[in-house]
This record gives structure tokens, C-alpha cells and sequence, in this order.
């Protein structure tokens, strides 16, 4: 299985799925998601980022009735910044069916929290302490809910929650069903799962500690509306013989490929929806190098053996550490060395140091090249290709031309004026064509306002 379509979704999910840019079930998704969809207890252990969120998310979304006004799950996670991040992955998988997750946290004006509980939120996403604030307030009620998920448990035994998690578990009906998830299954989660599990099915997903040692990997800090930009300037200022882009969605690999073609790069978009013959000609111009840049999902670019490939580009960061792996793992083969660029945005901090620990290399990071530094490398690149020519020998043709402009004009001014005419210049408000790139709602930019980047405090 992997396709998300096999599993029996409803159109609804299925849909948001689509629009979060998830194409193939991750390992831990696709042994949990089949269990949690009949109502079985589960043990899932998976390091964060591998797409666990989802794997729980889904089944609950998938399961949760509209017609009730009442809570029906409740996900515990050890911090609140963790708990902002799953209750925003929630809210994305159940736009469509119209379904409200809300992270409960310490930090937070508990008054605010409580005005908000009042839109009766089908989802808690919160972290211990301060749930118990809340049922003891009275402001939460647990006794209707249906589905209960520990989000890195071992990290919420390791910070002291024990008993708050047996306290809140012991409000939950015992009709539920529960999941948990660790990177870790130490005895105390066993000893939990025995005490509030029934009959538990475990799954084990370990990361593959996978290297790739002829490839330098950087990384770039950037902000959404900048990437196109800063890519271009990466473009510049490298000039790939061969390069992948990859981006998270078909939407927005068909918008790149439409915004680096008008930007005067050679460039053409690959994805599952493409028809053979379409993606065939785009192969074999990439092949025969008349495109230099493919722009592609992850799933279009799988089983793709191209040599010459210099460069990658994660345009989008992966969702998981395995996605990562296997992009970048398109260049720097044969014995040559390859070049991999990941754009990671403000948000996405965590994700980079998830992919670090399973690749166990830390990812060095690269200052924006400006457009000054791009134009250099258009300049450089110029001068290359003239002096190719000149080794070629092949322009007999033209020096009865090149006597005539040099009687009108110096030397050095004429191949000053032919070098700016070759030469590409960046452009010059790269603003505007950043439009062309899908925006997030006004709705993802409010919740996209926090970094993913916490401390491991307790919360209450």
C-alpha cells in the first residue's frame, strides 16, 4: 500500500491530503493508519518527522462526527510549541470536512482559551498542566471523548508528567481508543500502555541511517514570499549543467516551472498527473540537457536514473527525513560530487533538525546570495562560455564582421558590450513574479506565526 486513495478515505480528507501535498504514505503511516481506522489501540514508535501527526490526524478527522457539540479527542504533547504545530497539521486535514482543533497551553491567557472553547472545538491539542487547569475549572469536560493520542510520550514521562497524563487518561472514558506514540518504549510506556491500553498493537518504524557522502548539503533560511528570488540567485550564481527542484505540491511544481521559464531559465514541471508521453518528452529533454532545470515531486522523481544531475534544490522541505534522503541522493553519484540546497523557513527548524539526526550530519548553513553576487556569477558564467567558444575554433565566419566593428569602435569596449549583451541580468523587482507562487490563507498566515522552535519546559 501506498497510496493514501487505498485506504477508504472520504472525499473530504482525501481532498485536504491533496492540498497539503502528501502523494505517499510514509513508513509509520502506512503500518498505523489501516489499525487506527478500526478503532484498535495502538503503539506507534517513530521519531518526530516522519509523519506521525498525519497518522494519527487522519483516522480521527477521518472518524469524528459533525453532529455532535461536545470534545471527541484529546492529544496530549509535552510542549507547547508542539502543541500548536499538531493542532495547525489537524486544523489542514480537516478543513474541508470542517472540523476545529485548538492547542491548550501554558502561557496562554487561560481567559482566551475558554472564550475559544466556547465555539466547541471537536479537538484538544494540549499539553498536560494546563489541560488539568482547565478540568479542574471545569471549562474542559473529558467524559465524551472517543479518541485519546500521547504525542511523544517518552518525552512527557521524562518531564515529570506522569501523573498529570494517568489523572487525565483516568477522566476519559474507558471506551476509547488510545494511541501513543515514542521514539522510545522504555518500561514506563510499557507500564502505561498496560494500565491504560487495551491490548495494544505495536509498530516499530526505524529511520535507515542513510549517508550520502559525495554531496555537501547546505541549507538556507528563508521566507516564504523570497524563495523564488533567492532561488534564481542560487541559479546564477552556480549554473547547473543539471538540476532537480523539488516542491511539495503538482500545483506549485507546474507554477514554478511556469515562473522560472518566464524568468528566462530552461526549465519544465514533472509530476503524477502528467500524461506517459508528456512526462516521456520532458525526460528526454532533460536527458539530452536542452532543459537544465526539472521541477518535480517527490513521486514523480522516484525510479528517475539520470547521471549529470549537480545540483538539488528542496525548494519546499521535505516532510519527513526519508523524502530528504532520497532527493538529494539524485546527484553526487558516479564518483562526481553533487551540491544540495534546502530552503527551510522560519517554522520549519525542526523538521532540519529531524533530518540531521537520522542522517547523523549537521547541515551547514548558507547566507542569502544577493543579486549582486548573482550577477557575478552571470558574469563569470558569461566569460566561460566565450572562452569555450574560443578553444572551438569554429568562428572563422564571423572575423570579417569583427574587422569591420573593430575599425568603428576599441576592443575593449566592443567585448564589453558583448559580454553585457550575453549576460542574463537578475531582475531587477523580483517581487512581482514571486506572485505567481501560491498564497497561504489568511487563516494558515495567523497560525503560521510561531516558530517550531521550543524549549522542552514544562507547561502548565
Amino acid at each position: 500500500m501506498k497510496s493514501f486513495n487505498e485506504l477508504g478515505l472520504s472525499q473530504y480528507v482525501l481532498q485536504a491530503i491533496s492540498e497539503m501535498g502528501f502523494e505517499e504514505l510514509t513508513p509509520i503511516q502506512k503500518s498505523t493508519i489501516p489499525i487506527a481506522l478500526e478503532g484498535k489501540d495502538l503503539i506507534g514508535q517513530a521519531q518526530t518527522g516522519t509523519g506521525k501527526t498525519a497518522a494519527y490526524g487522519i483516522p480521527i478527522i477521518e472518524k469524528i462526527s459533525l453532529d455532535e457539540d461536545f470534545i471527541q479527542a484529546v492529544v496530549l504533547t509535552p510542549t507547547r510549541e508542539l502543541a500548536m504545530q499538531v493542532a495547525e497539521e489537524l486544523n489542514r486535514i480537516g478543513q474541508f470536512k470542517k472540523t476545529r482543533a485548538l492547542p491548550i497551553y501554558g502561557g496562554q491567557d487561560i481567559n482566551r482559551q475558554i472564550k475559544a472553547l466556547k465555539k466547541k472545538p471537536q479537538i484538544i491539542v494540549a499539553t498536560p498542566g494546563r489541560l488539568l487547569d482547565h478540568m479542574r475549572r471545569r471549562t474542559i469536560r473529558l467524559n465524551n471523548v472517543q479518541f485519546c493520542v500521547l504525542d511523544e510520550a517518552d518525552e512527557m514521562l521524562n518531564m515529570g508528567f506522569v501523573e498529570d497524563i494517568e489523572s487525565i487518561l483516568g477522566e476519559i472514558p474507558i471506551q476509547r481508543q488510545t494511541m501513543l506514540f515514542s521514539a522510545t518504549i522504555p518500561k514506563s510506556i510499557e507500564e502505561l500502555a498496560n494500565r491504560f491500553m487495551k491490548k495494544p498493537e505495536i509498530v516499530r518504524t526505524q529511520a535507515k541511517e542513510v549517508t550520502v557522502p559525495l554531496t555537501e548539503q547546505v541549507y538556507l533560511e528563508v521566507h516564504e514570499r523570497d524563495k523564488l528570488d533567492i532561488l534564481s540567485r542560487l541559479l546564477d550564481l552556480n549554473s547547473p549543467e543539471l538540476a532537480i527542484i523539488f516542491a511539495r505540491t503538482k500545483r506549485r511544481v507546474d507554477e514554478l516551472g511556469e515562473a522560472l521559464a518566464k524568468r528566462g531559465y530552461a526549465a519544465e514541471s514533472i509530476h503524477g498527473d502528467l500524461t506517459q508521453a508528456r512526462r516521456d518528452a520532458v525526460m528526454k529533454k532533460f536527458r539530452e540537457g536542452t532543459i537544465e532545470l526539472l521541477v518535480a515531486t517527490d513521486v514523480a522523481a522516484r525510479g528517475l536514473d539520470i547521471s549529470g544531475i549537480s545540483h538539488v534544490f528542496n525548494f519546499d522541505i521535505p516532510q519527513d527525513p526519508e523524502s530528504y534522503v532520497h532527493r538529494i541522493g539524485r546527484t553526487g553519484r558516479a564518483g562526481k560530487s553533487g551540491l544540495a540546497f534546502t530552503f527551510v523557513t522560519p517554522r520549519e527548524f525542526n523538521q532540519l533538525r529531524n533530518i540531521e539526526n537520522v542522517i547523523k550530519r549537521k547541515i551547514k548553513r548558507l547566507p542569502t546570495p544577493t543579486l549582486l553576487e548573482a550577477f557575478r556569477g552571470q558574469q563569470r558564467l558569461t566569460v566561460e562560455r566565450l572562452l569555450q567558444v574560443v578553444a572551438e575554433e569554429e568562428y572563422d565566419q564571423y572575423k570579417g564582421i569583427a574587422q569591420e566593428l573593430l575599425e568603428q569602435t576599441d576592443s575593449v569596449t566592443l567585448l564589453a558590450a558583448a559580454l553585457k549583451m550575453l549576460t542574463k541580468e537578475p531582475v531587477e523587482k523580483p517581487t512581482l513574479l514571486s506572485d505567481q507562487l501560491p498564497k497561504k490563507s489568511s487563516r494558515s498566515k495567523e497560525r503560521n506565526r510561531y516558530s517550531q522552535r521550543g524549549r522542552k519546559t514544562r507547561n502548565r
